[in-house]
């Protein structure tokens, strides 16, 4: 796998590792580019991101660790962003960054793949969820604010699977992320997770490429050993389905990688 974007440091509270480990371990994975992309902070849910006075030592780590494995590997800066109403911060927005991955965490402020909160699941509908959490992918989609859609179909995380063809369900929002020129990531923490597969599943990766969606890779990684894991398996998926090229950033400005 030659570019892994998603990944944290534990400045989010909840991964573990330095900055360091986490580079080595991609040059160890014969990754080309390396992004961190650790959540972004907000007014909500303040437990599980960096604080607005973090962002500064974040972005610092970050840059040095480019400027230390130059010629190695290149380090790349980025934000994954809950897309939450009201709750979006214009200091993210328009952080001097590579790229910024937008994710929908949040059901009307409900954390639906935090173990915490999942016995709200025996009290909802899960196909009107799967609808709502598409809905809000497609806002987030429609709001042009964001170069990676995150994770795509994250609300299967513990296996509540709706009744309804997930393809119609999911298909504005893909549309949208066509219409706003944005890039899908193939997440491989998913195959971490009771799900045990990728975000998005191979259906919905083979509707991506119908509408010529292009793509990028990320772990996901929120510890160092989980870098790469799974990389042959996703680009093995990728292939198989069409795909032959992936996106990659810098300075918001987009190209593509042959893989």
């Amino acid at each position: 796998m030659l570019v892994d974007l998603h990944n944290h440091t534990p400045l989010c509270n909840h991964a573990e590792g330095t900055v360091d480990e986490y580079v080595e371990a991609a040059i160890k994975k014969g990754i080309n580019y390396f992004g961190f992309s650790d959540h972004a902070p907000m007014d909500f849910d303040t437990k599980y991101r960096m604080s607005f006075g973090e962002m500064k030592q974040y972005e610092t780590m970050v840059k040095d660790a480019k400027i230390k494995y130059q010629g190695k590997i290149d380090v790349l800066l980025g934000y994954e962003v809950d897309y939450l109403k009201n709750h979006i911060d214009e200091r993210v927005l328009n952080a001097d960054v590579d790229y910024l991955i937008g994710s929908v965490h949040f059901i009307d402020e409900w954390g639906f793949d935090n173990p915490e909160f999942i016995g709200r699941y025996e009290h909802e509908d899960i196909d009107e969820i799967w609808q709502k959490y598409f809905d809000a992918i497609k806002e987030m989609a429609n709001s042009k604010k964001f170069d990676i859609a995150g994770h795509l179909d994250l609300i299967k995380v513990f296996k509540f699977m709706p009744k309804r063809d997930i393809k119609l369900i999911a298909l504005s929002a893909l549309q949208a992320i066509k219409n706003a020129d944005m890039v899908l990531e193939i997440n491989m923490s998913g195959l971490r997770k009771p799900i045990e597969e990728t975000y998005p599943s191979k259906e919905l990766l083979e509707l991506a490429f119908s509408l010529e969606i292009p793509i990028t890779f990320g772990s996901d990684a929120h510890k160092p050993e989980q870098v790469g894991l799974y990389d042959t398996r996703v680009v093995e998926l990728a292939r198989e389905i069409g795909y032959t090229r992936c996106a990659v950033f810098q300075k918001r400005k987009r190209s593509f990688i042959e893989f």
